[in-house]
């Protein structure tokens, strides 16, 4: 059976408001015999007549008061439809599926939070893991974008940089190499560090630094996130190094001090990521856009 098409709906839906073939005609700037041969054609589809005329007027039958009811019922969703396509153009809606790892959560909830005030229509999914979670969801497809420090190479993901990310030594604020100047290398080599776990871009920063420089890590304890390291650097249990954007509160507090130490900070950057063939969706494309624009 062949089906009517949405032309066919509009074509008859102009007829059944006027009553009249000449005026839908003008109305949708077609000639008045093809205005009537579109309703021939719907007519010969359906099997049934859709107008009659009395007279010099023109009136819609059973079946063609059923056409004009589903008529409108269309045109109805389809104009709901652009309206809400509209709204996800402006970002008036939609969702935003979102990964971040657990350094650099701090800083994606404040760009959350200004994104949020000026889009509160559209509905966000935050998920907060560590590095491999957060590239494993990417490679999955499961999120639309992620901000992450480092991509590794031969995966398939654009990376757009657009905030620096340095990382500095963390000490109790009575420890005595805060209150030093200029601490050397060596003198840290000698220090218990807390460090993240295998895996994590802040440990595999720093053990790169202190292998550039021939140096190795005494490693005390292994820990799964910088809360924790910081509580634990604060009990003397060694000293940590974290993303100086992590550790706002605690400075001002003087809860923790940070150590001058030759050849720091280091530094990183944070960047956005998405898989190279992801269509990004409007509100995944201004959410990108307004990360990028936050770094200026």
């Amino acid at each position: 059976m062949r089906r009517l098409t949405l032309r066919q709906f509009r074509v008859f839906e102009a007829v059944a408001r006027h009553l009249s073939f000449s005026r839908a005609a003008a109305e949708l700037h077609l000639s008045q015999p093809a205005v009537s041969m579109q309703v021939r054609s719907i007519e010969n589809i359906l099997g049934l007549p859709l107008t009659e005329q009395l007279g010099k007027k023109i009136y819609l039958t059973e079946a063609g008061r059923e056409v004009l009811h589903a008529s409108r019922n269309i045109t109805a969703r389809l104009d709901d439809l652009q309206a809400n396509l509209a709204q996800l153009r402006g970002m008036v809606g939609g969702r935003l599926n979102l990964a971040v790892t657990t350094t650099v959560s701090a800083v994606a909830t404040d760009i959350l939070a200004r994104f949020r005030g000026q889009h509160p229509g559209v509905s966000i999914h935050l998920d907060v893991s560590n590095r491999e979670s957060v590239l494993g969801q990417l490679a999955a497809n499961r999120i639309d974008l992620a901000i992450m420090g480092q991509v590794p190479g031969g995966l398939d993901l654009e990376a757009t940089r657009f905030m620096d990310n340095p990382l500095v030594v963390i000490a109790p604020p009575g420890h005595p190499l805060a209150r030093r100047k200029k601490v050397s290398l060596r003198d840290l080599a000698s220090e218990p560090f807390l460090v993240r776990e295998a895996g994590s871009g802040t440990r595999g920063a720093m053990e790169r630094f202190f292998a550039d420089r021939g140096l190795e890590l005494r490693t005390s304890m292994e820990m799964s996130s910088n809360e924790a390291i910081k509580q634990a650097v604060q009990a003397g249990l060694g000293l940590g190094i974290l993303s100086l954007q992590t550790l706002e509160l605690e400075l001002a507090l003087k809860r923790l001090a940070v150590l001058d130490v030759e050849g720091f900070p280091i530094m990183r950057h944070w960047y956005v990521v998405h898989r190279i063939d992801k269509r990004l969706s409007p509100a995944a494309q201004g959410f990108k856009e307004f990360v990028l624009g936050s770094s200026h």
